[in-house]
């Protein structure tokens, strides 16, 4: 039979795999929606947006 300590050290290895087996689906999903998440917001930017700063006011001298 096993001891205290076996068993602790048992404990403490499987809690430790499936920690790391849930941040393996955890990460890899984070990634993901912050790649579609990019994808939307560019998009969806109006075409122009960054023209108009560097574009010449009209009204003004130069």
């Amino acid at each position: 039979m096993m001891t205290g300590l076996g068993k602790l050290m048992l404990l403490i290895v499987m809690m430790t795999f499936f920690a790391v087996l849930a941040l393996d689906v955890v990460v890899p999903a984070v990634v993901l929606s912050l790649m579609a998440a990019s994808v939307w917001l560019v998009e969806r930017l109006p075409d122009d947006l960054f023209s108009r700063e560097f574009a010449p006011r009209k009204g003004r001298a130069a």
